[in-house]
Order: structure tokens, then sequence, then C-alpha cells
């Protein structure tokens, strides 16, 4: 058996490594549209041409959490996946695995590329099937103008009607 060496300095950057790896409060958000976007960007281009207020998953696992606080739609990218299996980004099972969350979704809107054949925007359809919301809107990549049209135009009577049924 061979006795323990005194610690060094680097054993208490090692502990410090450790300790600092407490979970990070989560960044709160009242975000009507909340979105997740890989590093490719598509799904941020095309938010940012909405010109509303957004709150971005993050892409990160040891970034802090997002934690919605009112009623909110998701905007979600779908990975390519045989059968569906891997299309919803770990990031938004994360984000969605809170109840917090889960309980404050909406509806979802899938972006997608049409090159994945019957597995287009499956991701929202999983989310939305999973979560018992209606998926709004599908959109390929970033999106065309005609796009951003009538998402914007579909959010305002979403949330109107939404505000409606809910008195």
């Amino acid at each position: 058996m061979t006795p323990m060496a005194a610690p060094t300095a680097q054993d208490s950057h090692v502990a410090q490594r450790v300790e600092s790896s407490r979970p990070v409060p989560p960044v709160v958000t009242g975000s009507q549209l909340i979105y997740f976007s890989s590093a490719s960007g598509n799904t941020s281009r095309f938010v940012s041409k909405l010109g509303r207020d957004v709150a971005r998953i993050p892409l990160l696992a040891k970034d802090a959490p997002l934690l919605a606080t009112r009623p909110f739609v998701l905007v979600v990218p779908t990975y390519g996946g045989t059968g569906g299996e891997g299309s919803v980004p770990k990031q938004v099972i994360r984000f969605l695995n809170n109840p917090q969350n889960r309980q404050l979704l909406r509806g979802v809107i899938g972006a997608g590329n049409t090159n994945f054949g019957d597995n287009y925007c499956m991701a929202g359809d999983i989310i939305a099937a999973k979560c018992g919301v209606p998926h709004l809107y599908r959109f390929e990549l970033m999106g065309t103008p005609e796009d951003v049209a009538r998402v914007n135009n579909g959010l305002d009577t979403f949330w109107t009607r939404l505000s409606q049924t809910q008195k």
C-alpha cells in the first residue's frame, strides 16, 4: 500500500473544476416563441426574420438551461433519422423534460429538409403527438419570405384565439 501524497496545486485546481460543475441556474424567459437551432444556424436565421421576442434553447449542455414562464410556441428543426429515431434534438428533449416547460408548450413549428422524405419536419410531429399540442406550420431550411409572413400571421391569429378560449 502506498502512502497518500500531500495535495499539490494541481490537485486544488481539480477540486475547483469539480466544484464548478454544479448545476447552472436556468435562464428565465417570458418569450412566446422559443426555438432550437443547431450550429448550422438555419432555424436561427428563420426565427430572426420574424422580428419577434424569442428565446433560444442552449446548444451546449454546459450552458444554463432555459426555463419558460408563460405559454409559448416551439420552433424545432428535424435531424436526420431513420423512421424518426434521432429526429428530435437532444437539447429540445432536455428542455421539454422540464415539467414547467412542457406544461407551457402550446404549439410547434417544424423546420426541416425535404431531402429527408417522410422524416421532413418529423421532430414537430413527434413533439406535437407526445405533448398533445398542434403542429402549426412546417418550413424548409431557412424558410422563404412567404413562410415568414405565414408564420407571423399564424402566430398572431393563434395567440388571439388562444386568449379568447381561455377567458
